[in-house]
């Protein structure tokens, strides 16, 4: 996206170079044709980054301000100079390359930032100025391997600091709130809808806010792409009802999330899907289910919810792609971080990014990523769905993720010492915790995992009512259905999430009236610590 504007109608804003950030141009120069250079585009795609940029007002922004707000517009928001900004097409004439492949209209919208429009538009009331006609290409972030050696540096950095699609001096990324995109004129339209120009055109298709917080999820994933929806929950369901075609067959774990379990088994099977329901780490029923049916999908969490049971996602995606099956791992649990289900083999990986990749307890998101091929599967029958991102929400993923690898190592460090402490206390039960060597797949977890995760689940010596009683009489977490956040948190499943079910019930789905998931945060260890054994000394 390119912004040309003219600095003597302007001069509180200033041109900026590219990302580098090598140099300015000068104050009352109108940038010509020649600041363009090539830039590293993803997927071998070609283009033209920018070189210098200035911001540009739209005129119904300008009409509606006095000379004096205008001069003082810097805190107004850079969203309406970034969402409607223009150039004219003198770059056609001076050669310049086309912009990159033409993607599918629809998934285009979702994943390109936009064009620029081509025609020059007069800014200002005593003056105009015209820049070249510059495309913003799709991001990569293959530019960061060559100086981020670690994860926490891409978090912060990655779809940010070398090509951001939004173009600004500002530190954080602007919230663009805009419902839709405007053309020009009716030919710049066709050109989009023909594949000839990329560009955003509808809200539900795609935002320039959302698309940096999906640049940082693909590269900490490895991920082709990212495709960000309104929930973890709006991920899991549309990325089956994407990849499952009607009387397909998919293949999950006793163990999981509830909403999913509740899904797969009253949602889907109206729509002829079935399913094989096996252990976790019930290899020889993974095989004999691939062998009897037409398996579409092997999709579950690792660890999974809330025993913290681990799939071998190596060889789960050995079998599952012997016989054409595609494989999907939640990886909420685990984060980008301590767990890379990509590069084990997995088709896709999915998260809650409400939990840990947010990790503040203020913000509802779900994400998905894998191959692009995958990816835009998914994302065209979400824009049909529906299940949106508000850019506000994306604004605070991206925040979030900036001190996600501070908060991992916080939470890793405390849940696997709590765990050790609670294994060894007499009025516990059993500890689940991947983490430890008594977890069955403790061997799985070491061989895949750089860290364990940052909550641990356990049994206290007692019923439903003293457990409910250990839990009130902690002071530090919060009673409260989620996790992954900077304060703890703390449930009782039985209660807070099996609790119209009977006790047999939920005993068959191994929730036990005694079972606590206990979600550490970012808080000091000792104070955590002292918190559970007090708690424990008053059953």
């Amino acid at each position: 996206m390119a912004i040309s504007s003219c600095p003597t109608v302007f001069p509180s804003f200033e041109c900026r170079s590219d990302p580098d950030f090598s140099g300015r141009v000068p104050r009352h120069e109108c940038p010509g044709a020649a600041g363009l250079r090539p830039n590293s585009l993803s997927q071998g795609s070609r283009g033209y980054g920018l070189s210098s940029l200035i911001f540009r007002f739209p005129p119904n922004f300008v009409r509606q301000l006095s000379i004096k707000a205008r001069r003082n517009c810097s805190n107004i928001g850079v969203a309406q100079i970034v969402a409607a900004s223009w150039a004219n097409n003198n770059a056609a004439a001076s050669g310049t390359p086309p912009a990159a492949k033409a993607l599918d209209a629809a998934a285009a919208a979702a994943i390109s930032p936009p064009a620029v429009a081509e025609e020059e538009v007069a800014m200002g009331e005593n003056g105009s100025c015209s820049g070249p006609n510059v495309q913003i290409q799709d991001l990569s972030h293959s530019n960061y391997a060559s100086f981020l050696s670690s994860d926490g540096s891409v978090a912060v950095h990655a779809g940010e600091r070398l090509g951001r699609g939004i173009v600004t001096d500002a530190i954080t990324t602007p919230v663009v709130n805009t419902s839709a995109y405007f053309f020009n004129k009716t030919s710049e339209l066709i050109d989009f809808k023909e594949k000839r120009r990329v560009s955003f055109e509808y809200g539900r298709y795609g935002n320039p806010t959302t698309i940096v917080a999906e640049e940082k999820i693909s590269a900490l994933e490895g991920a082709e792409s990212t495709l960000l929806l309104a929930s973890g929950m709006c991920a899991s369901t549309v990325m089956l009802l994407a990849l499952v075609p009607a009387g397909g067959h998919i293949v999950t774990t006793t163990d999981c999330y509830r909403k999913t379990r509740i899904f797969i088994e009253t949602v889907l099977p109206k729509m002829g899907i079935t399913a094989t329901v096996i252990d976790p780490a019930d290899m020889d029923g993974l095989a004999s289910a691939l062998n009897k049916n037409k398996v579409s999908l092997y999709f579950t969490e690792s660890p999974t919810n809330p025993l913290f049971r681990c799939v071998d996602i190596e060889l789960v995606s050995k079998l599952c792609h012997e016989k054409g099956a595609l494989v999907c791992i939640d990886g909420t649990f685990a984060t980008p971080l301590n767990q890379k289900a990509l590069a084990l083999g997995a088709d896709l990986v999915l998260h809650s990014a409400t939990k840990f990749i947010g990790g503040h307890n203020d913000v509802l998101a779900g994400c998905i990523s894998g191959p692009e091929k995958l990816v835009s599967v998914v994302r065209n029958l979400h824009h049909v769905l529906g299940g949106t991102l508000n850019p506000n929400a994306a604004y605070l993923i991206i925040r979030g993720m900036k001190t996600l690898h501070l908060r991992v190592q916080q939470q890793n460090s405390t849940a696997l010492r709590m765990a050790e402490v609670l294994e060894a206390h007499p009025k516990v039960r059993r500890v689940y915790y991947p983490g430890l060597p008594s977890h069955p797949e403790h061997h799985i977890a070491k061989k895949q995992m750089t860290g364990f995760g940052g909550v641990v689940s356990f049994e206290i010596d007692g019923d439903l009512m003293t457990t409910a009683k250990f839990v009130d009489a902690l002071k530090i977490p919060y009673i409260a259905p989620s996790f992954g956040g900077c304060e703890s948190i703390v449930d009782q499943p039985a209660i807070m999430s099996y609790w119209d079910l009977t006790q047999a019930e939920r005993a068959s789905y191994g929730i036990m009236d005694n079972l606590v998931r206990f979600s550490f945060g970012v808080e000091d260890f000792e104070d955590v610590k002292a918190d559970v054994l007090q708690a424990l000394e008053t059953i």
